[in-house]
């Protein structure tokens, strides 16, 4: 059986990195499962949902090697389409995808200690997320 929620996260784009392991817990706990899988996707084309050691240094790495990768004030081709910014939003997204998936045992999410699941918002504005949870067990 599946049980399917979703989260709210407010973001300040550019590149904003939000933990969200609380949350997803939370999900799995209420769903009252043991046993399973936790799959947690983000709806949108310009935000992705990973696992990071979410600690203010690696924030701040992983933003300034996402910069290196596709900055921000370039011009891109996706530009040409809408007339919009952020084409480096959506080439980012699409490096790292839109979701993961995380087994829990017992009740609790099998993260290493050091491993917290994350909203990474690489629009160029700031967003109200929304994040589908999926709870498989």
């Amino acid at each position: 059986m599946v049980k399917t929620e979703t989260i709210f996260v407010k973001s300040e784009g550019n590149g904003d990195i939000i933990d969200i392991t609380a949350k997803v817990q939370k999900t799995v706990s209420d769903s009252g499962k043991k046993e399973g899988s936790a799959v947690i996707f983000i709806n949108g084309s310009t935000a992705s949902v990973s696992t990071i050691e979410y600690e203010p240094n690696l924030v701040r790495d992983v933003r300034k090697v996402f910069e290196k990768i596709a900055p921000y004030g370039q011009d891109y081709e996706h530009h040409k389409t809408w007339g919009d910014d952020n084409g480096a939003s959506h080439v980012r997204a699409t490096l790292t995808g839109p979701g993961i998936t995380v087994p829990f045992k017992d009740g609790n999410l099998l993260l290493g200690t050091w491993q917290q699941i994350a909203v990474l918002d690489f629009d160029t504005r700031p967003r109200n997320r929304e994040v589908v949870i999926q709870v498989i067990g």
